[in-house]
């Protein structure tokens, strides 16, 4: 009796568990995680693990209440679109004021943790909050600009680690902003072209002049260019204390014709598979980079 009872139960903390980590993206978030300790490395002379465990604590509060947010204004808009409509809010497995709670504790305790850090991290934890909730999410459906907002929050991770490890917001904080940024536009662009149809369809406009076109394209390949730039510039002592040796460089500038490839690829043929192999090339790309930034600072 009580085995057969307790299988519904089983069921059910499941199916409460993966609406959870649905609502959260568990799997952004980590991601999220990770690229801010890339940047608390690349910035520390001394390895403090409390202050990783916080940085790891604090930032995944901080990016699961901006996604569980996003996802309570967005809740009508998910319904539309098949990708999205299986989510807890539009299928209806969880309620708008219990998302809220969730985003609401996850808000306070995410930068509560990262002001123990330090406060400047908790201001940058509440800015990419702020405009991922207020300014990107409801922009998406007025104008593509929305995109270049977005990438603001989104940028902001690999900088929070630095500014966790020194204090200071300088030069390399600033590239280290400034490399993820420009990553954006490439990665989301190429996503926008993969769920071009689902997002017209929803009244989303994410890609640039909200064309499925080569003039898409063509942003996208200037956009890694720049992007390539900026990730290879500290070998030219250009960036403060954050240098990297001209080997690391030319890796990494391998890595971003990589990207260029596919690309270019894209443009000759506007074709959905082409678009596929860019966004995993760019996904591929900001995993590696922060890992070979790392390896390149211990190998000084």
């Amino acid at each position: 009796m009580s085995a057969v009872s307790s299988i519904p139960y089983k069921s059910f903390v499941k199916s409460l568990f993966t609406d959870f980590k649905q609502l959260t993206k568990v799997g952004l978030s980590v991601s999220v995680v990770i690229t801010s300790i890339t940047g608390y490395l690349l910035g520390t002379e001394e390895v403090n693990y409390i202050t990783i465990l916080l940085l790891s604590i604090g930032g995944y509060f901080m990016v699961g209440a901006s996604n569980a947010f996003n996802q309570i204004i967005e809740k009508n808009t998910d319904a539309l679109m098949q990708r999205t409509k299986n989510r807890p809010l539009p299928a209806g497995r969880m309620s708008s004021p219990a998302a809220m709670l969730i985003a609401s504790v996850f808000t306070v305790l995410g930068i509560g943790i990262l002001y123990a850090i330090d406060p400047k991290c908790a201001l940058f934890g509440a800015v990419s909050i702020f405009l991922y909730t207020c300014a990107y999410t409801p922009l998406k459906t007025v104008t593509p600009l929305a995109v270049f907002v977005g990438a603001i929050p989104g940028a902001i991770p690999f900088m929070l680690g630095w500014v966790a490890a020194t204090g200071n917001f300088g030069i390399e904080a600033g590239f280290l902003f400034m490399i993820q940024f420009f990553w954006q536009f490439p990665h989301f662009w190429a996503i926008g072209w993969l769920q071009f149809e689902e997002y017209n369809k929803a009244g989303l406009h994410m890609l640039p002049m909200d064309r499925k076109d080569k003039g898409a394209v063509i942003q996208i390949i200037f956009y890694t260019c720049v992007m390539i730039l900026m990730s290879i510039a500290p070998v030219l002592h250009v960036t403060g204390t954050f240098y990297i040796y001209p080997f690391t460089a030319v890796v990494i500038f391998l890595l971003g014709l990589l990207m260029l490839y596919f690309g270019y690829a894209l443009l000759q043929s506007q074709d959905n598979r082409d678009a596929r192999k860019l966004m995993l090339a760019s996904v591929f790309y900001i995993t590696v980079v922060p890992i070979l930034y790392v390896v390149d600072k211990f190998l000084h």
